[in-house]
């Protein structure tokens, strides 16, 4: 007998092929699609998704909530947006592996205003983190191993270049975490240490990650435009790819709001590249703001030996100086302050600053702008979130359609005043981008959040409503899908996300959540995951 038929509803099997009638029948974790009258077929239980979309689970190529979700493992924020699925590890930021429980501790602490904290840190190796999420949270996990780890393990926390014996070593660590479960290489190349890379160490570390079926994902090296212009993050790492034959993905991949250039620039690329026969694909957030650990305001020099170098320069007058200097010769200027707004305060005197621009808190409390940040910075241990407004808007359509563009939320889990993307990037898809200004299909806009990144991650049996796939679903009313998320107003859960399943459990059922947690963790390399 079958466990679950949906029927009634417009299937959109994630292909980007139109939608069709059919009822999808659930047997244990697994789909049937169902043709004709159904009527007669026996189920445990039906769902009557009469004018509602049917439609694979989303898949996020980019989110933060490695550490978070083992602390609020229902993940309402995301499942109720019909994420399904999420690649953890990207930035470069994996949590594994560490020789030392002290070493991820301090990886941890270092980038908490970015990814927060977990309940406890009681893990070392990639296979140890992904039991952490096998069957114990809400949605399917997946990782990718960053490079900060490896400096980590090989280097250690000092701007200095690698040895080849180092990268070496590097290299071999990438290997056995992508024999435990990871999908392929992430960096972060705004984030030490593994932002002390050169190019020829990120080559040969994804040569191995090639050699092995996987990929490379990349925050660039944005430092590279002051003095190549403003494409020349985006050219390392396409020559990344080109000389290592691995496969390119960009991550948050969007003109930025300065405006430099054109956005033609950015799609070009992309364009050539494949052109050229390179396997170059991106991801793009529906919301024009950006989100990061305020920390990366501060020179990456401030970072080398760790977090406690961090701390104490923080407190030395004569390195706040030199802190100073780089803000004032910053091409932002006074927009640094006032176009930052801070979230995550959990010292009771901070919480009034939740959602306020460091000018304002400065004002606030009688200070600079550059000394009220830094003296945050060492009331809250780091743990500081900044959001401002990081794309253009204007020309944010044209990378949202693009075929060769997938959506990925960036999204961080944690703070008063998050950023309205954790909670409404995918329904904004399907509200704006699709219903209200037509620049998508609803076919192509739901391909580019379920099989595209399935295909993109290298996930066998997940993106597609296909015989024998598994069984994540969601069914959304597209009349009424909405995502009231906003900077004003940014917790808030989307509206037309009716019923989500994963792993054939319904964890959303009409828009409330049941407190199923059936998510798995996705190790490369399984056929059946």
């Amino acid at each position: 007998m079958i466990d679950l038929l949906i029927n009634g509803g417009q299937v959109v099997d994630g292909s980007g092929s139109p939608g069709f009638e059919a009822a999808v029948a659930v047997t244990g974790d697994t789909v049937t699609i169902l043709r004709g009258d159904v009527s007669a077929v026996e189920a445990v239980r039906r769902i009557d998704a009469a004018g509602l979309v049917v439609c694979p689970g989303f898949i996020d190529l980019h989110s933060h909530a490695g550490l978070t979700i083992l602390g609020e493992p229902h993940h309402e924020p995301k499942v109720r947006q019909g994420v399904t699925t999420e690649l953890f590890g990207i930035d470069g930021i994996s949590h594994s592996p560490f020789r030392t429980r002290e070493e991820l501790e301090r990886s941890i602490w270092l980038d908490s205003g970015l990814n927060g904290e977990p309940p406890a840190a009681d893990w070392l190796t990639t296979a140890d983190l992904y039991n952490r999420y096998d069957g114990t949270v809400a949605i399917n996990v997946a990782v990718i191993q960053g490079n900060n780890p490896l400096r980590v393990w090989a280097v250690g926390w000092d701007d200095r270049p690698a040895t080849n014996a180092e990268i070496a070593d590097m290299a071999a660590v990438l290997r056995e975490s992508m024999e435990e479960g990871a999908w392929g290489l992430s960096t972060g190349l705004d984030y030490p240490p593994g932002s002390y890379a050169s190019t020829e160490e990120l080559i040969t570390l994804s040569e191995a990650a090639a050699r092995m079926g996987g990929f490379y994902h990349t925050h660039t090296r944005y430092s590279l435009a002051v003095r190549g212009g403003h494409m020349a993050p985006f050219q390392e790492a396409i020559d990344i790819g080109r000389r290592s034959g691995c496969p390119v993905h960009l991550t948050h991949y969007r003109q930025a709001v300065q405006g430099l250039g054109s956005h033609l620039d950015y799609i070009g690329l992309v364009e050539d590249a494949r052109a050229e026969g390179m396997d170059v694909t991106f991801d793009c957030y529906s919301y024009p703001y950006s989100g990061t650990t305020l920390v990366i305001l501060l020179p990456q020099w401030t970072r080398s030996g760790g977090p406690e170098a961090l701390m104490a320069r923080l407190r030395n007058p004569a390195e706040r100086a030199r802190i100073r200097k780089g803000a004032d010769d910053s091409p932002w200027g006074d927009r640094l302050w006032a176009e930052n707004w801070l979230t995550n305060f959990r010292r009771p005197e901070n919480k009034r600053f939740e959602g306020h621009s460091i000018a304002e808190i400065a004002e606030l409390r009688g200070q600079e702008p550059l000394e009220a940040m830094c003296d945050l910075l060492l009331e809250e241990n780091l743990g500081i979130c900044t959001i401002a407004l990081g794309t253009n808007a204007h020309t944010l359509p044209a990378f949202v359609s693009h075929p060769y563009g997938m959506i990925a939320s960036d999204a961080i889990l944690f703070g008063e005043w998050p950023n309205p993307r954790s909670y409404g990037c995918f329904p904004l898809v399907l509200a704006e981008f699709v219903r209200a200004e037509r620049h998508l299909r609803l076919p192509e806009a739901i391909r580019k959040m379920t099989s595209f990144p399935a295909q993109r991650l290298g996930i066998p049996d997940r993106g597609l409503l296909r015989d024998g796939f598994r069984a994540d679903i969601v069914c959304f009313d597209p009349a009424t899908v909405k995502a009231p998320a906003t900077k004003a107003d940014p917790k808030q859960y989307p509206i037309g996300i009716e019923y989500v399943i994963v792993n054939g459990q319904v964890v959303i059922e009409r828009g409330e959540n049941t407190g199923a947690l059936p998510g798995r963790a996705l190790r490369r390399g399984r056929a059946r995951t």
